[in-house]
């Protein structure tokens, strides 16, 4: 029988401890050996590791709607939207005298038809609104002026017996009244258009201008009123978008600003709220309508 492989045994060797402890085989550890290990997969005859090694439902994270590991979000809990209790609801209804405790500006059922061609059909109407009648206070300044100054000089050239240069003033005086015509119409058609996915501006009366922003994309809104408009309650919109130009930033001279900057925050942070007033006060109306 031959010898054993490998150089003979010497007690003096400065070697051997070190050959004998890498040579030893490493034992396996088992599932109660200490934290960390346990039953999984196992690679060679190295220590297998176990599926909650290092995790566990630490402080703040244990309770329902949780899995077994802290940093793991249950996948069958899915999105459960907020629930609205009926005092919210009241407080935001008209109550049975008329009188609404927050809502001033009342919702339409229908667009008009100037709106209803730039809504798509799966967009919820929230409103539309004209400008505040301060928007026309240039044109109807100058054209009661026009008419006093053109009217003075009228009378005075026809006594001096100059008919050309009064009929030049006529003709001004009727030119100044078809521009104050032409601002008006053009207030008239101007509207500010709120739905459940963007804010728009629809204006022009030959060339139509509609410009719009996403809701999603709105990043800080404000609105402005100067000692005038508090008195006579219109104001400014301010709209950014992470900080890029875009064609709808600022809207002047629309009506009512605080209560139109309350719906259309409400709109961006609580569609749903909206959403169940509006399906509560439509059940109504046809209760009322059916009885």
């Amino acid at each position: 029988m031959g010898s054993p492989s490998g150089p003979p045994f010497d007690p003096d060797d400065p070697d051997r401890e070190r050959r004998e402890r890498d040579t030893e085989p490493i034992p396996r550890i088992g599932p109660d050996d200490g934290p960390g290990y346990g039953a999984g997969p196992s690679l060679g005859d190295g220590p297998s590791l176990s599926d909650d090694v290092g995790y566990g439902a630490g402080p703040g994270y244990a309770g329902e709607g949780r899995s077994g590991r802290a940093w793991i979000r249950d996948p069958e809990a899915g999105y459960q939207p907020p629930q609205i209790s009926e005092d919210e609801l009241a407080g935001l209804r008209a109550d049975a005298a008329g009188m609404a405790p927050r809502r001033v500006l009342p919702l339409e059922d229908e667009p008009s038809s100037l709106v209803a061609r730039y809504l798509f059909p799966t967009e919820r109407y929230r409103g539309e609104w004209k400008r505040h009648w301060i928007h026309l206070s240039t044109p109807i300044i100058v054209g009661i002026a026009a008419t006093f100054v053109l009217g003075y000089l009228s009378g005075f050239l026809a006594g001096r017996d100059v008919g050309a240069l009064t009929t030049v003033a006529v003709l001004l005086w009727f030119a100044v009244m078809g521009w104050v015509a032409w601002r008006v119409a053009d207030w008239w058609y101007d509207r500010f258009i709120l739905t459940n996915k963007r804010v728009m501006v629809v204006n022009g009366i030959i060339t139509r201008r509609v410009a719009m922003m996403p809701l999603v994309r709105v990043t800080d809104m404000k609105y402005e009123q100067t000692p005038s408009g508090r008195a006579l309650n219109y104001g400014t919109f301010v709209l950014e978008s992470a900080g890029q130009e875009q064609a709808l930033r600022e809207i002047k001279n629309l009506p009512n600003p605080n209560e139109l900057y309350l719906r259309v925050v409400e709109e961006m942070y609580e569609p749903q709220a909206v959403e169940a007033r509006l399906g509560k006060e439509a059940d109504e109306a046809k209760a009322d309508d059916g009885a």
